[in-house]
């Protein structure tokens, strides 16, 4: 089938090259010329795991193409996905400003029927809102239908290419028969259902996920207060069936660009639809709670930081990513410059993101982790990167100035640091 994504930021693109995979025809529409001329000349905006080698190779079978303007090829495609952003507004709300542009184009260049697809997240009755756009320019035939995404960053080629489920919302036949099409090389349960079913199970699922996170922060701060140890009660946690052991993790909170913003927006629209989403509220509150929380146990070693040669392990917001929206780790940076520390970090991919949004001034960018930890006085763990757990523990007891580590991912070995002499402080631990 003929495809055409809207948008190529980290949704349309990984979901536009996966479907080239699948041997569909993919045409990759952005208003942002510099990008796309990056991707014509083999550069990808962004790291994921297997994304850059899928691109290179679909576009050199032809199956994937990247173009600024949608008008000379809507008319050829089956069906059209809108995959623009949609970042938070002040309230929490979603601002949908991007998503009703593209459906004013779509409308104003469609000259025959059409599936419009919104691939990015949105609220429900979204879809209804695009389908009023596109009927203002266009009076012919067309659909529209909502088919949320479930990719991780850091595993999104695997999450995309062996989905666990595949959601789509229709109000016909026709439009879910296209659908049906667009995916039928992929093996999974595949739920048909109306489109604010489909529109909610995105912002349920991604709600739910962050209010395990949220649990287990609050269970690890109970363990600090008891003596009990969270990866233990975790543990025993997960062994039951009901619960499992997944997002039972803790650690500094969620970050990134999908969780903060939907559980605010799914906040939001139940608040605008009258009623209170009093679980959400507090998930939200716990999630701010545990960063600063961690702060101030810095603080209380170390009282004064002014002067204070910190480093700090990992900039991106989880692993496996270069993206440091809404990161933890970023947010500690910058509460530490306040305070007058002066900062060294490492990430294996995150750094480049970060200079262009901190600067130079009092932070220092090191080669590799150990670099970044000569004659600090601490050393803090933001992001759980693989490679943190295969650093030299000797070597980095001998350059750093004092041994101390705070470890906010709860990823090295306290028993082999304890016994190297360093001082260590974890979450619930």
């Amino acid at each position: 089938m003929k495809i055409m994504i809207i948008g190529t930021g980290y949704v349309g693109l990984v979901s536009g090259t996966c479907f080239a995979e699948l041997d569909h025809e993919v045409v990759c529409v952005d208003n942002n010329l510099e990008k796309i001329n990056k991707l014509n000349n083999g550069e990808v905006p962004f790291f994921e795991p297997g994304l850059a080698e899928l691109i290179a190779k679909n576009k050199k079978s032809n199956k994937l193409s990247f173009k600024t303007e949608l008008k000379d090829d809507v008319n050829e495609a089956d069906v059209i996905f809108i995959a623009v952003g949609t970042p938070p507004k002040e309230n929490g709300q979603a601002n949908l400003q991007y998503v009703f542009d593209v459906a004013k184009e779509i409308g104003q260049n469609l000259k025959n029927y059409n599936v419009v697809v919104t691939k990015s997240t949105v609220p429900i009755g979204t879809s209804q809102k695009i389908k009023r756009i596109i009927a203002k320019y266009y009076q012919g035939e067309f659909d529209v239908a909502s088919c949320p995404e479930f990719l991780r960053e850091g595993t999104a080629v695997k999450d995309f290419t062996n989905p666990e489920r595949i959601v789509y919302g229709t109000e016909n036949e026709r439009a879910a028969r296209v659908l049906r099409m667009v995916h039928e090389k992929l093996t999974c349960p595949k739920i048909e259902t109306t489109i604010p079913s489909s529109e909610l199970i995105k912002y349920a699922a991604n709600a739910f996920l962050a209010t395990k996170i949220s649990f287990i922060n609050e269970i690890a701060n109970v363990c600090e207060t008891v003596g009990a140890d969270i990866d233990v009660v975790s543990y025993g946690m997960g062994l039951d069936s009901r619960i499992g052991h997944k997002f039972l993790k803790a650690g500094l909170g969620y970050g990134g660009s999908c969780f903060p913003k939907d559980v605010r927006a799914l906040q939001s629209l139940s608040g605008e639809n009258g009623y209170q989403f009093q679980l959400l509220k507090a998930v939200i509150d716990v999630n701010n709670y545990q960063r600063w929380k961690f702060f101030h146990k810095i603080k209380s070693v170390f009282q004064d930081l002014n002067g204070l040669e910190v480093a700090i392990w990992g900039l991106a917001f989880k692993a496996n990513t270069d993206d440091i929206r809404e990161s933890v780790s970023i947010d500690l940076v910058n509460k530490l410059l306040e305070e007058g520390a002066r900062v060294r970090v490492y990430d294996p991919k995150a750094m480049e993101n970060t200079r262009s949004i901190l600067g130079e001034e009092n932070l220092f960018y090191s080669d590799n982790a150990l670099d970044a930890c000569r004659d600090a006085a601490v050393l803090i763990v933001g992001t759980e990167w693989a490679e943190f757990q295969d650093v030299d523990l000797v070597q980095l007891r001998n350059v750093m100035k004092n041994q101390i580590i705070f470890d906010g991912r709860n990823l090295l070995d306290k028993n082999k640091l304890l016994n190297l002499g360093f001082k260590y402080y974890s979450i619930g631990r």
